[in-house]
């Protein structure tokens, strides 16, 4: 299993968790919120990164209502929050690398407990720069395998754009680049091919194996970004052994 793949599968997994504290909820309406200011649209057919908000956040049941507000705050037709956003980098447990997206309303706050994080789990906050190489922005789709032959499936992705198709145990993962990412995502849902994961996302060049104590070190440092509320995203290089998933 791939590291981006373990990694949204421990995600999904607290996922419940999450949902009861309105982690899920507030993450979502804050992206959509980000989404419809920073776009100048609150219109999801002129907007991509919108009409992507939009898309997990139905995903994620979450009520139109709910989706309506947080647009109408983006594009000022209501009062709401203003956010930040900010990118934040350094290293976890055995050096792996780790990129922090925050989307916040008192950033001195995030970085304090941001900073606190990696502190917490035996990593270290860096400058600017520090690790961000080690990773590319990519369009990322994952198809389960019981829903699509491969050779179907490179068919389809292939033709709308994609640049690759990866074979990861028990799903294909669609590789694309971030202008494609969309043309790509939309030739998949017209050719009636479900999706699990599928998102605009940094993948690591390459993983960096971690093993026993430093693994679940990290797992739990992981664990403490996703709970964190000014927390949007988090990336890591870091992969660990498939037994520590179940």
């Amino acid at each position: 299993m791939s590291g981006h793949n373990k990694w949204s599968t421990i995600k999904h997994k607290k996922g419940a968790a999450d949902a009861k504290r309105g982690r899920i909820f507030t993450r979502l309406i804050k992206e959509i919120t980000i989404a419809a200011r920073m776009g100048n649209s609150g219109d999801p057919n002129a907007n991509p990164r919108l009409r992507s908000a939009i898309l997990a956040a139905k995903i994620e049941n979450m009520p139109k209502d709910n989706i309506d507000r947080a647009i109408k705050k983006g594009t000022g037709e209501l009062e709401g929050v203003s956010y930040e956003e900010s990118a934040y980098e350094g290293y976890g447990p055995g050096g792996a690398a780790i990129l922090v997206d925050s989307l916040t309303d008192n950033k001195n706050r995030a970085v304090a407990e941001i900073r606190h994080i990696f502190n917490k789990y035996g990593g270290s906050m860096g400058e600017n720069g520090c690790v961000s190489w080690m990773f590319t922005k990519k369009g990322y789709l994952s198809v389960p395998k019981e829903n699509i032959s491969e050779d179907r499936l490179m068919e389809v992705a292939l033709e709308a754009g994609a640049e690759d198709v990866r074979d990861d145990e028990n799903a294909f993962e669609v590789i694309t680049s971030p202008a494609d990412y969309e043309t790509v995502k939309t030739a998949l849902e017209t050719a009636s091919i479900p999706f699990e994961d599928a998102e605009v996302t940094m993948l690591p060049q390459t993983t960096l194996m971690l093993k026993c104590k430093e693994a679940e070190t990290m797992i739990r440092l992981m664990d403490a970004f996703e709970d964190c509320e000014d927390v949007q995203k988090v990336y890591t290089n870091a992969d660990i052994p498939d037994d520590m998933v179940s």
